[in-house]
């Protein structure tokens, strides 16, 4: 059965994650997905590269593409883009909000050659405001949206963000391609194009929703107090973990996980595993398994009292001593038949073989012209009566160029000609 944009056609102007990931995730949709690269080559391919011009960094983001290299600067590169345009569905940009009018691929230029043009653009920050002309990066979006302090993760002073997950980048992706279908949709009952703008920025935020809802009753003294002390400590050169302390001491954020037994990892005797227990039926059954009595459902319980803080600790500490005494299997068994919600923390690298994962189709196997067999995740989601599937490897660096211009027309003749000049790898 074909994919739910099985016939739509979408160019690709992206590179790094949020942009590729949309489109891959469109391609796994049944999309025809043309990935337009610089002749040199998109900088992901060069991240840890295992051979020339591939990665699994660029491999895990492109997965069901075809691949188009054009200089973009050069005046016939933009001329095959204006052929290829008329002819396509969606258009994707992910760069600075100047790059596309230098290049000519901005959507006033692309929809004047196809009304019906879904364009999707993405930018760190937007098109409006005095960050609007900055250039961004995931690390950048998390640390000025609050994500990286809002993580506690702190090294030398200064919070980190090495090594974490780009859940601005990810996140984009997938309200990316959200957008796109949405606008899709929207075309069938309008017949009208539109352009659709997404920003690292506003993702970010949207993933700290509860932390940014403030309601006056409760927030407005409190952060206000805050904001004109934090201006007073930045003023006096104060290091920042003092400030990230003083954050703390105010939204009483880290005592309450640092006293939290409920909502946590804990050593075993052979691994560690996490519990979530969110609601007060599934603490009291956490409690019931460690034999261990709360005062949170006694009737005088005060959740801010020194009483209850101090309690918390001596919880948590009693709880880790007796999660030690079993394995990690013993205590899932146990968990499991009460009905705690518990898992074992495991490496990544573990669950391509995983059965749970396998079971559930998320994992692919594709063959690669040039690496050959690879093993990646697969759609993350399941339809019904169109069914998501993986279309297809990575591309090769320019490795459908020859095949898209000379179905456009250009002979052997013209290919040597834009060979020479620099337009096509």
């Amino acid at each position: 059965m074909p994919g739910p944009l099985e016939g739509i056609k979408v160019l690709e102007f992206t590179e790094i994650i949020a942009g590729p990931f949309s489109g891959m995730l469109l391609s796994d949709m049944g999309a025809d997905v043309i990935k337009v690269e610089p002749p040199w080559g998109e900088p992901w391919r060069f991240a840890q590269p295992f051979m020339p011009n591939e990665s699994k960094t660029f491999m895990g983001l492109n997965r069901g593409k075809k691949s188009l290299t054009l200089d973009l600067t050069k005046p016939e590169a933009r001329e095959i883009v204006y052929k290829i345009v008329p002819d396509m569905d969606v258009v994707i940009v992910n760069s600075r909000p100047d790059v596309p009018y230098n290049l000519g691929i901005d959507y006033e230029t692309l929809s004047a050659l196809n009304p019906g043009l879904i364009y999707c653009e993405n930018t760190a920050f937007g098109r409006q405001g005095p960050d609007s002309y900055r250039p961004g990066y995931d690390i950048i979006a998390q640390a000025m949206t609050g994500l990286m302090a809002a993580e506690d993760k702190i090294a030398n002073g200064v919070p980190q963000q090495v090594q974490s997950t780009a859940i601005a980048d990810f996140s984009t992706g997938i309200a990316m391609a959200w957008s796109v279908c949405a606008a899709l949709y929207s075309r069938e009952r309008t017949g009208k194009g539109q352009k659709i703008e997404t920003t690292l920025l506003g993702t970010s935020l949207a993933l700290q929703t509860m932390r940014f809802t403030q309601v006056d009753v409760v927030d407005k003294e409190r952060t206000g107090d805050f904001l004109e002390t934090l201006s007073l400590l930045r003023e006096a050169g104060t290091p920042y973990e003092e400030v990230h302390q003083r954050y703390l001491d105010t939204f009483d954020a880290g005592r309450r996980r640092e006293g939290n037994a409920y909502y946590r990892t804990y050593q075993a005797r052979d691994g560690v595993l996490a519990v979530g227990c969110l609601s007060d039926p599934l603490r009291r059954r956490l409690m019931e398994v460690l034999g261990l009595e709360d005062i949170r459902f006694q009737p005088d319980y005060d959740m801010h009292s020194e009483e209850t803080q101090a309690f918390n600790l001596r919880l948590v500490a009693q709880a880790e001593g007796i999660f030690l005494r079993k394995t990690v299997s013993a205590w899932l068994e146990i968990l499991d038949a009460a009905a705690v919600p518990a898992g074992p923390v495991r490496f990544v690298e573990e669950l391509v073989t995983d059965e749970q994962v396998v079971a559930n189709g998320l994992v692919v196997e594709l063959e690669h012209s040039q690496a050959g067999r690879l093993t990646m995740v697969g759609p993350v989601v399941k339809m019904s009566e169109t069914p998501l599937r993986a279309q297809s490897a990575s591309p090769a660096l320019g490795e459908n160029t020859v095949e898209i211009l000379k179905a456009m027309g250009y002979d052997d003749g013209g290919l040597e000609e834009l060979r020479k000049k620099g337009v096509i790898r």
